[in-house]
């Protein structure tokens, strides 16, 4: 096969699957609005950076599926650009995990909802004081398989990192 038909063959490979992750995430998005809007789960704080680095992450695979640069160096930057947007929602996961796995009598307060923390403090007074977390993001109110949500978005991050780099390489 020429070098040529490869090559395009890659693009279409990574093409095709930074779709797929893009739909992945639209499809982790979705199910987090079914949890709060039909099943009543209301998210914390951490949930909802969680939830906008989710769609952060989602953005970048659907942009890279739509400009599918045929350059492995642009396909790098795709990857990288991807994989810091799912390590930076793992971080905020872990941070979450931690939470909920410290003992209640241990955890913070509950504190003030994220709206009123943006109103009052600003952006970056309101990340910091929601990273240092409150008594509700320590609560589980669901699980599959025995891991409540944090876990499973802990989970999907470190895929959809190790995802977009495989994808940045493939050949």
């Amino acid at each position: 096969m020429p070098s040529g038909t490869q090559t395009l063959a890659a693009v279409s490979v990574r093409r095709w699957g930074n779709a797929l992750g893009f739909v992945a995430c639209a499809g982790m998005l979705a199910f987090g609005h079914y949890l709060q809007y039909f099943k009543g789960i209301e998210p914390c704080p951490l949930c909802i950076i969680q939830r906008l680095l989710l769609a952060s992450t989602g953005i970048a695979f659907l942009v890279a599926a739509i400009h599918h640069p045929a350059s492995r160096w642009g396909a790098h930057v795709y990857g990288g650009v991807i994989a810091l947007s799912s390590l930076t929602g793992a971080g905020v996961a872990i941070r979450h995990v931690w939470i909920q796995h410290t003992p209640e009598a241990l955890r913070p307060a509950c504190g003030p909802g994220l709206d009123f923390l943006l109103d009052t403090f600003g952006p970056l007074e309101s990340l910091k004081r929601v990273l240092h977390g409150s008594g509700e993001c320590g609560l589980v109110q669901w699980t599959f398989l025995g891991l409540s949500i944090p876990e499973w978005t802990l989970i999907a991050f470190v895929v959809f990192a190790v995802y977009a780099v495989y994808l940045s390489f493939r050949d």
